[in-house]
Formats: structure tokens, sequence, C-alpha cells
């Protein structure tokens, strides 16, 4: 992987000017690291693309489709970009660090792995393989292509109910189905694999054993060798109170989680962080970004749900705002071969965040409706995170299915989601609905 000079060398130039930041990503986790990133030091210029409604103030909001990597190349010179974040996963897949690390005419670095990397979360089929490659606890699981629909039907006898299928690719987060009828299963493999549902992601499918515990998100960033555990956290996937109803991007996230204890963090770390790194030297498979580990808790043991190959959305908005340490810094670290000297510090201070939503969210939904109260309270300790919002003639309006994230943070959870329960009160759009319970099931078990 090539740097640019001014950052290997630390030089006295680099701290002075500063470095020119171009963020990739429009959501609340986008926002999330915009509002961190614009606290460091040693930034010079943050560019965002294409940002959203709540980000204007936090730096230079440009036009730009991720996905063209010729045109981020061309704003990037322009621009005098030293480091890119990526913030979604697409890109990732697609080989946007690739890109970069050939190009002749940029010398740039790029905050996430290459493509060989990223298929941690680009294939379910590639992550399950790896994990048992190298011995990383999972659930057992079988794979299919698209001309196997029989062999797949017919391997349904071989798992329990429920029965977990999950698209190979990548689906917008709703790539998984679970279902405790046979003949639902049966309809949802025939959907992806002769339907098109999903349509390239659901060419391939994984049949997955379902495990009973409790979920828990842990992050790390790694250089390949090195590595920081960032905090942990939880998120809230469905739509209804309860846990009941469709998948989504996410509802909301708490940090930390009651009942991650030490025991379960070192066997985590053992079983799974550390192999998981070690995989990747082994498969020389270079690797300089963060990875998300889905967690599943099965009495005291996790197993690995899900590899992510960037942060997760909403739980980053917790994450962030519980690390006191320059987030730029962790970056530079990162592409300087630096970082086992980066001192990371944690806030002991819980987060939580509730995502407010358009009403009929994940299915059809009306944009464009008029956002009021969301104003800056001195008195109140948190950040409201945009996700889907837009601003038009100074005024700010709805522009996705999750519209905000809004993080409270206090002495614990239960304070912090007070917080964010306060603020939600304040805030005004047509059709606005959000989970009332996040964290509920938390608090119980505390």
């Amino acid at each position: 992987m090539k740097f640019r000079t001014i950052l290997c060398l630390r030089t006295e130039t680099h701290y002075f000017y500063g470095m020119n930041v171009l963020l990739l990503g429009s959501g609340g986790r986008e926002h999330a690291m915009a509002w961190k990133l614009s606290e460091s030091s040693m930034l010079r210029d943050l560019h965002i693309a294409p940002g959203n409604g709540g980000m204007h103030e936090l730096g230079t909001m440009a036009d730009l489709d991720a996905m063209d990597f010729q045109a981020v190349e061309r704003y990037v010179r322009r621009h005098k970009i030293d480091l890119i974040v990526v913030g979604s996963e697409a890109p990732l897949v697609a080989g946007i660090s690739d890109y970069f690390e050939a190009s002749q005419k940029t010398s740039v670095t790029v905050v996430g792995p290459k493509k060989q990397g990223a298929m941690l979360e680009g294939s379910k089929e590639f992550a399950k393989n790896f994990m048992q490659r190298h011995n990383i606890p999972t659930a057992r699981y079988a794979s299919f292509g698209s001309d196997q629909l029989a062999e797949a039907v017919q391997s349904l006898d071989a798992f329990q109910a429920p029965y977990v299928i999950k698209a190979d690719g990548l689906a917008g987060g709703k790539g998984v189905i679970i279902t405790e009828s046979k003949k639902e299963a049966t309809d949802t493999l025939k959907a992806m694999l002769e339907g098109g549902a999903f349509k390239e992601a659901g060419k391939r499918v994984v049949i997955e054993e379902f495990l009973t515990g409790q979920e828990v998100s842990m992050f790390v960033m790694t250089d390949g060798k090195s590595y920081h555990i960032l905090p942990s956290a939880k998120d809230y996937k469905r739509i209804g109170e309860g846990d009941t109803g469709l998948n989504t991007g996410g509802m909301g996230a708490i940090s930390p989680v009651p009942y991650l204890s030490e025991e379960f963090q070192q066997k985590a770390l053992n079983q799974i962080i550390i192999p998981t790194i070690k995989g990747l030297t082994k498969d020389e498979i270079p690797y300089h970004g963060f990875i998300f580990f889905g967690l599943m808790k099965v009495g005291s043991d996790p197993y690995v749900i899900e590899y992510n190959c960037r942060m997760g959305d909403p739980e980053t908005e917790v994450v962030l705002p519980r690390i006191k340490s320059d987030l730029l810094h962790l970056f530079e670290s990162l592409g300087s071969g630096l970082l086992s000297e980066y001192d990371l510090e944690i806030d002991e201070r819980a987060a939580a965040t509730v995502v407010m939503a358009s009403e009929g969210y994940p299915g059809a939904y009306e944009t464009n409706r008029e956002i009021k109260g969301v104003v800056e309270d001195p008195n109140w300790d948190g950040m409201v995170f945009h996700a889907g919002t837009k601003i038009s003639r100074r005024k700010l309006y709805t522009n996705g299915g999750r519209v905000l994230a809004v993080t409270g943070r206090g002495a614990t959870v239960e304070d912090a989601l007070k917080r964010s329960y306060e603020k939600i009160e304040k805030i005004t759009f047509e059709g606005a609905y959000c989970r009332m319970d996040i964290g509920a099931d938390i608090l119980d078990l505390a």
C-alpha cells in the first residue's frame, strides 16, 4: 500500500498545514465521522461527498458518486486530498482502495480495505469459508449457487427451524430471511436462486444454523498486524417494538453493552479477533481499516454472525461519541504504519441513539417533509446526527427512510436513553416514527 511521504514522516509541515480529508457517504454514520473529524487539530479542510442536510457546517460538500472512482480521483487531485475515508461498504467491495493504490495520478491514503479484504462483507460464503479455515467459531452452514436449487431445498432437512437464509452478496442490510416455516424457507430459496430476488446478491445463498443468544457488535481498527478495539455496541434492527416486524438498517443502538463481561471480551479477543487478523495475514490478504464483528453470545461463548468491512450504522453514532482521542490521528497512524503507537482513550460515559424514521419505512415512505426542533442546546448532553435529510431554501427536510439518529450521553445507558428521548420530544416532522423501547431489554438485564 502506498502513502504520501507527508503522512509517513509526520513532518512539521504536515502538522502545520494539516490534512485535507475527503469523507465519502451521506448517512448518520458519516455525519458522526464528520463531526468527530471536524474536532481534530490535524485537520485542514474536510470535504464530504455527497453528505446530507446536517453536514454543511462541518466541511465542504461535494456532489460526487463514491462508485465513480474516476470522478473521485479528479476531485482528489483538484483539492489536494491527503486521505479518503470510505463510510459504506459498496465502494470498498467494488475496489476503491485498489483503484487508488494503482493510480499514477494521485498518492492518497484510503481508510478501508482493498477488495479482497472487503470480501469478508461482500460475500457471506467467502466469510464462512474464511472462518472455517481459521477455526473461528460461527454457525454451521451450507452454500448454494443459482443452479443448485434442488440441493438447497433438500439441505433444509439438515437444519432445524427457525431457518436462516442469507443472500451471499451485498443487499443493503435486507438480504437475511429468518423463518419458522419450511415452506417459506423453500419459497425464499426459489425467489433468490430462480426469481432474481436481491439480484446479483442473491445468485448464491448461505443457509445457516440459527443461534440463540444475545447479540453484540465489536469493532477494531487494524493494519493487518496491530489493532485497537473500539467501544462495543448493541443495535436494534427490527422496525417494531419488542424486536418485531421487518429488518431495517437499524432503529437504535447503545454503548457499552452491560452484559459484555470481561470473560466474554477475552474469549472474543482470543477466539475471534486475533484469529481473524492472523488469518488475513496467513491468507496474504492486506487489510487497512475497520472490521466490524457481529457476534452472538451463546451461553458464555462468542460466535460470529457476520463481518463488516466498515463501521456499522447506527452503531457509529454511539461508538464515536465515546472516543476521546483524535479520530484523524487514528487514521493517520493507520496510514503511516504507526497504529501500534496510537493512544486510544475511551470516555467512560454511556451513549445511546434512537433513530427517527419516515412513516412506512422500511417499505415505501414520503420525503420532503419539513423538520423542526433540531437546534443546538448547550444544556443537553448529546448530538443529533442526520441520516436522511436535505436543506432547501434554508429549511431542513426529510430525504430518506432513516432521518435522524438522536444520540444522548450519560453516566449509564439508562441516563443516555433518557436524554435521547427528551430530545426526540422536541423534534417534529410529519409521519415521524421511532421505537420507544430501545435499550429496554438491556435495562431488564441490568
